[in-house]
């Protein structure tokens, strides 16, 4: 399942971000070189990530930075879990009472990876990485819901998310995930139902429910990740 997407710093513009969406909000590798506008950004499971919520009492949008995962109740800095089921996420704890509350965000990317486990001589298993990109250069949103949680030494309760994940599209099930019974994808909000996603229509949580969809028809590209050259110790 999704556990790494990168996101373009120019995109703040697109959603009329009341703070600058940048590199600061993640944990990850800037690897753009093509000026700050365009830089590139990594964000992983247990980073920060800029999420899109919809400030009811400002009447407008703000990007708040959360910890990606749920803090697990036996270490707060072990995230878990760090999705939600579309299917449940109005059911089920912890993410019930949140949805319900409107506490739901977007997260922009550009591209997500999948891992697929796979086999090794040996008989063990690894997982290989694959990037799923659109190509085309619009933004899109993934759907997440966020709660806050009271920390032990925190002058005050902090913001945490997790991703909502919906069935695999034909892409990911035919390519990452063929040998999965059931293939998990994100949920990518269409452009139009942002509004009712974050709740500034006042869609209730129904209706915001029916917006968790498969992104189906769509003419992505599925790569299998080049591996990382191990560094090698200079001898002594």
């Amino acid at each position: 399942m999704c556990g790494k997407f990168t996101a373009q710093a120019s995109w703040r513009e697109v959603v009329a971000f009341s703070q600058p969406l940048d590199a600061s909000g993640g944990d990850g590798d800037g690897d753009g070189d093509e000026g700050e506008g365009d830089e590139i950004v990594t964000y992983r499971v247990g980073g920060a990530l800029p999420v899109i919520v919809w400030d009811a009492e400002a009447g407008q949008r703000r990007v708040v930075p959360m910890r990606w995962g749920f803090p697990d109740p036996n270490d707060w800095r072990r995230p878990r879990p760090i999705h939600a089921r579309a299917e449940t996420v109005e059911i089920r704890e912890p993410f019930r009472r949140p949805f319900r509350e409107g506490q739901r965000g977007i997260v922009v990317f550009r591209t997500f990876n999948e891992g697929e486990e796979v086999s090794k001589p040996s008989g063990k298993t690894e997982t290989r990485q694959w990037t799923i990109d659109p190509q085309d250069g619009r933004p899109r949103g993934f759907a997440f819901v966020w709660r806050r949680y009271s920390i032990e030494g925190q002058p005050a309760p902090l913001p945490f998310c997790v991703m909502v994940t919906v069935p695999a599209n034909e892409l990911i099930r035919r390519t990452v995930k063929a040998r999965e019974d059931d293939p998990r994808m994100p949920a990518i909000l269409d452009d139009a139902a942002w509004a009712s996603w974050l709740g500034e229509d006042g869609a209730d949580a129904s209706s915001a429910r029916a917006l968790l969809r498969t992104m189906e028809g769509v003419n992505w590209t599925s790569a299998v990740e080049p591996r990382k050259p191990r560094s090698r110790k200079e001898p002594p």
